[in-house]
């Protein structure tokens, strides 16, 4: 594989009753923090309900943050296009991809939260259902196509957008998957990537990546496309990492039950079965299960290692959820750890100084022989200059 990039995936998780403008405002600072550090990626989640996940439109969210930054490419993580007209979804991704000059990215799927499907109707096998012909729609009207075509939500009547995206030929798409073959087999279908939200958040999930990446490979020869590229190959995780153990344990007391309990009490997504009834359970859950790493930069190495054997062939990019288990101060401090000290190990970097500080290290003792042999006869060069002009 080529060089792993890094990023996140925003949705994002604040605690429900605090001042939604400042914990938008922290969270687009992340990203700026992100963009600085060289972080090559961050996805920005689509809700409408439960109290946490506060970015109704990511597309917004991404412009905001397309200001702000340099390099790093933004992406819905994802657009719920079973909720919205699949025109509209694709025209405003074509304009977004004009205003970042290139770095937005589109992320699809049906909606995590059935409190948002609610509002309009829809329940989780609609969405689901629904997201197939919405894809195709999409796909179709970025490569230029004219739509007419009835769905269950919406008539589109010769449809067609009117201009063409800045990307050549186009932005990179991505179609979510947790544990069921549904999104990889779509990604195959459409030649998109694929992005892995359950890869360590379950054991299904982490189980089934070899095995969705399989499904991907077969569908896209089934129906033609290229064969795929695992450098499209997203998978999400969690992390906190600090200095040492203690004081990674230390931090997440901030927020990690407050996590735990959104999912355990408050969101009806039970794809993220997590488990840990007091500070000390959640951690270990999250440790021992395999799900993700609190601790050093050596444990956050292993994990992402872990993913990389259990992909069986390597996958593009690894990203960090993002989570509000520390303040924010350590939070920066956690990716700014990873990107000093995980980042190279896994980008090509790492190798090349660790080689020279032992090339030297093995030659120092002769090296430094040869110095002070230098020092040694300049000095007796002068002495001798001195005894001449005597």
């Amino acid at each position: 594989m080529s060089r792993l990039r890094f990023g996140t995936f925003l949705a994002p998780f604040h605690a429900a009753g605090q001042n939604p403008t400042l914990a938008m405002q922290r969270d687009l600072e992340l990203v700026e923090h992100l963009d600085r550090l060289g972080y090559d990626e961050a996805w920005i989640g689509e809700h409408h309900s439960a109290g946490s996940e506060i970015i109704a439109s990511p597309e917004i969210f991404i412009a905001a943050a397309a200001e702000r930054t340099r390099h790093i490419k933004l992406g819905t993580g994802v657009t719920s296009i079973s909720y919205h007209n699949p025109l509209w979804v694709a025209d405003r991704m074509v304009m977004l991809d004009h205003l970042t000059r290139g770095r937005a990215m589109l992320g699809v799927g049906p909606g995590s939260l059935p409190t948002d499907s609610a509002m309009i109707g829809l329940n989780p096998t609609d969405t689901r259902e629904l997201l197939p012909e919405n894809l195709d729609i999409i796909m179709r009207l970025l490569r230029g196509e004219v739509v007419t075509q009835q769905t269950r939500t919406h008539n589109l009547v010769e449809a067609q957008l009117q201009l063409r995206p800045y990307s050549d030929p186009c932005f990179d798409i991505a179609v979510a998957a947790v544990a069921s073959p549904t999104g990889p087999r779509l990604a195959g279908q459409h030649g998109t990537g694929l992005l892995s939200i359950g890869a360590t958040l379950t054991q299904d999930g982490f189980d089934a990546l070899a095995h969705h990446w399989g499904v991907v490979e077969e569908r896209a020869a089934h129906h033609g496309q290229p064969k795929p590229d695992r450098s499209g190959w997203r998978l999400v995780g969690l992390m906190h990492i600090a200095e040492t153990r203690e004081q990674a344990y230390r931090d997440v007391e901030f927020g990690i039950e407050q996590w735990f309990n959104y999912f355990q009490k408050v969101a009806a997504f039970p794809q993220m079965a997590v488990q840990g009834g007091n500070l000390k359970e959640m951690i270990d859950f999250v440790n021992e299960a395999g799900i993700g790493a609190i601790g050093t930069v050596e444990d956050a190495r292993a994990q992402v290692q872990k993913l990389v054997d259990q992909s069986n062939g390597g996958f593009g990019a690894m990203l960090l959820m993002g989570h509000d288990w520390a303040n924010p101060e350590a939070t920066k401090r956690s990716y700014e750890l990873i990107a000093q000290q995980v980042f190279p190990h896994f980008q090509g970097q790492a190798e090349g100084t660790l080689a020279a500080k032992k090339r030297a290290s093995d030659t120092r003792e002769a090296h430094a022989e040869t110095q002070n042999t230098a020092v040694a006869l300049m000095t007796e060069r002068y002495q001798q200059e001195l005894a001449n002009k005597g």
